[in-house]
């Protein structure tokens, strides 16, 4: 078979190659691109693939089409809005994705963002160079707030449990309690999460459901002063309205990872210049070792829907 990744899975070329090695040892052709987000190129680098490996780039329906031989998308990244799945589906290719690579990845950087949030962390490595002291920005400890996990699939239940172990009581949300979530979590419905919280944290995928789940009318219901963090996907917070709320005092700071578009973000994005808004380039997922992982599972992925096997199954 033929196997395309059309963009670079981060990690050391000998990684890659380890782990493609079971696959070209058994005779199949291997081939890797830069990344490039034209469908055009797409569709003459993947032409003749039966499968297709991508991370967080688009891929089009217009690209699945053009491929005759595909048969099988393998998504190195646990979301998979950016693929067409209806085109898949018509086209009757099947698709994993690589659930659990980076679940505590992006629980350590979500709990790095409340804790620069809480402790002024931005503000006050400034004031340090600036010859400056600490007055007026000390802050407050994690222990002791109320954090509200919206989405508790793998990566908001490891939130939830090292907010637990930092004293924090957990509340959470999510659309079936299946009586397996640990028993620290308080399930509420969503406008009570967001009234009892001091820190709200994303962790929904992106779905009609879910987009623009956080906007004026939700953040009118959240604690005055409370702080918003989101890992998940960009599209599930209202931009604008949220630096407005940030803006006014509404809210008392933001740590945000996702935009409605993959980085560099435009300069006019309101939230690159929003008061107490960390914001980082969609990074929480990228560590060395969740990367490794990444590879790791999307090849064994490929292995087993060979063998008749699939897993991480999506469509």
């Amino acid at each position: 078979m033929n196997i395309v990744l059309l963009e670079s899975l981060g990690v050391p070329d000998a990684v890659l190659n380890a782990c493609a090695k079971p696959l070209t040892d058994a005779g199949h052709s291997f081939k890797a691109y830069a990344k490039n987000t034209d469908p055009q190129v797409q569709i003459e680098e993947a032409k003749d693939a039966d499968v297709i490996m991508i991370a967080n780039m688009p891929l089009k329906g217009e690209v699945i089409r053009a491929c005759p031989n595909l048969k099988y998308i393998d998504v190195a990244f646990t979301g998979v809005d950016h693929v067409d799945l209806e085109a898949a589906k018509a086209c009757g290719v099947k698709v994993s994705n690589a659930a659990g690579y980076s679940t505590q990845a992006v629980a350590e950087l979500c709990l790095g963002l409340m804790l620069d949030l809480l402790r002024n962390v931005p503000q006050v490595a400034e004031r340090c160079r600036s010859g400056g002291t600490k007055d007026g920005l000390v802050g407050t400890e994690l222990s002791g707030k109320t954090v509200g996990i919206v989405g508790v699939g793998a990566i908001g239940t490891r939130v939830a449990e090292l907010c637990h172990a930092f004293g924090c009581k957990v509340l959470g949300n999510k659309r079936h309690v299946t009586g397996q979530e640990p028993a620290f979590i308080e399930f509420v419905p969503l406008d009570e999460l967001l009234e009892w919280s001091d820190i709200v944290s994303l962790h929904t995928p992106l779905n009609d459901s879910t987009k623009g789940l956080i906007n004026a009318a939700s953040i009118e219901k959240m604690k005055p002063g409370a702080l918003l963090v989101n890992t998940s996907r960009g599209p599930v917070v209202d931009s604008a309205a949220l630096a407005a709320a940030l803006d006014s005092g509404r809210l008392g700071g933001a740590g945000i990872d996702v935009f409605e578009m993959e980085p560099p973000v435009p300069a006019n994005h309101p939230l690159l210049h929003s008061k107490n808004t960390i914001v980082t380039p969609h990074v929480a997922f990228a560590t060395a070792e969740s990367l490794e992982a990444r590879c790791k599972i999307v090849f064994d992925n490929i292995e087993q829907w060979m063998a008749g096997h699939q897993t991480n199954i999506i469509l």
